[in-house]
């Protein structure tokens, strides 16, 4: 098979690939961070392309069989039209888990223990012991809006470190399936959730929670999906956290939820904008933890071995006819 890669090499991998004869690899020097044209004539054999970005000439990839994403966000392959090509598709579904839902836990420690002002106060050498400072999160419950490896991982901690755990899905929690999982995390079989809600459940689901984690991909069906009727079911203690991408909630609807206090608080790691404006209101909120998009990085320390680990098993299972990890589907190539 002939490959094309536009992405970080991994050595070891890329060795390992190329020592079982089965494949004519190209790596593209230097790897694409936005996409880009590429030489028809480089591109025009590849059967396998692994990307963060398809080139802008996507066209010119005739032979093209399979794109292997390095990211878990997909919506670089909307209207790419690969379904009617023929063209499979699969994702980096489950390399950032680990990091971002441990960027959740931190950040529903540092919530419910106001660390932020802690921290204010140290730069003030202020002492002040306050209850606010003394919180636990044992016993309160978080609520996983989406139940894909994310919110897996987090729901595996979250149990261990006795919080309550809901989830609410399309259609229930069901076991991962050809899904790629760093072994021992996550939850692959689906049974760790305490309550588990379908659409349709939302407002029970919200009324209930003490922290809210968005761990839905963005698409034409979950853009704007959160707004004023999501946030005003919270209970008024509840926290906001967003790893996932920030369009899901309503900007003004969070902006006023904050300034009117219909929610506690909240940790956002992905935005409205890139780079977030330094005259962005969400800077002013003392009750507001923003992170630059790092809880799941292409920095991490284990994110070239575990894309290249995913890319490997599916070159390999795509070989023998095998059922693809992290496969996407039409709809989910369509937007829905």
């Amino acid at each position: 098979m002939k490959i094309l890669v536009d992405v970080p090499v991994d050595p070891a991998a890329l060795a390992a690939l190329r020592q079982t004869g089965l494949h004519e690899i190209d790596c593209v020097e230097p790897p694409a961070e936005t996409a880009r044209p590429l030489d028809p004539e480089r591109i025009g054999g590849a059967e396998a392309l692994f990307c963060s970005f398809p080139p802008v000439n996507f066209a010119d990839m005739r032979a093209l069989r399979w794109v292997q994403l390095a990211s878990s966000g997909y919506s670089q392959l909307f209207g790419l039209d690969l379904p009617q090509r023929g063209i499979r598709a699969t994702n980096c579904r489950g390399c950032f888990d680990v990091p971002i839902a441990e960027w959740v836990v931190a950040m529903m420690v540092n919530l419910a223990r106001d660390t932020r002002q802690m921290i204010r106060n140290q730069e003030a050498a202020l002492w002040d012991r306050s209850a606010r400072f003394q919180s636990e999160i044992r016993g309160l419950t978080v609520g996983l809006w989406g139940y894909g490896g994310i919110g897996r991982e987090t729901a595996r901690i979250a149990s261990l470190m006795g919080l309550r755990v809901h989830a609410l899905t399309r259609n229930g929690v069901s076991p991962l399936g050809d899904a790629y999982c760093v072994p021992g995390t996550g939850d692959p079989g689906g049974v760790l959730p305490h309550r588990v809600f379908r659409s349709g459940e939302e407002l029970e689901f919200l009324s209930g929670l003490d922290f809210l984690v968005v761990a839905l991909p963005l698409t034409k069906a979950t853009e704007g999906l959160i707004g004023e009727r999501e946030l005003r079911a919270l209970p008024p203690r509840a926290f906001v956290l967003n790893p996932a991408r920030g369009p899901i909630i309503r900007q003004a609807a969070l902006l006023r939820a904050l300034d009117e206090k219909w929610i506690a608080g909240a940790a956002l790691d992905t935005h409205y904008e890139y780079p977030l404006p330094p005259g962005h209101p969400l800077w002013r909120f003392p009750n507001v933890i923003l992170t630059p998009h790092i809880s799941g990085s292409s920095l991490g320390p284990n994110y070239r071995p575990r894309i290249w680990e995913v890319f490997s098993l599916n070159a390999g299972r795509l070989a023998r006819g095998g059922p693809l990890l992290n496969e996407l589907t039409a709809a989910q190539l369509a937007g829905a």
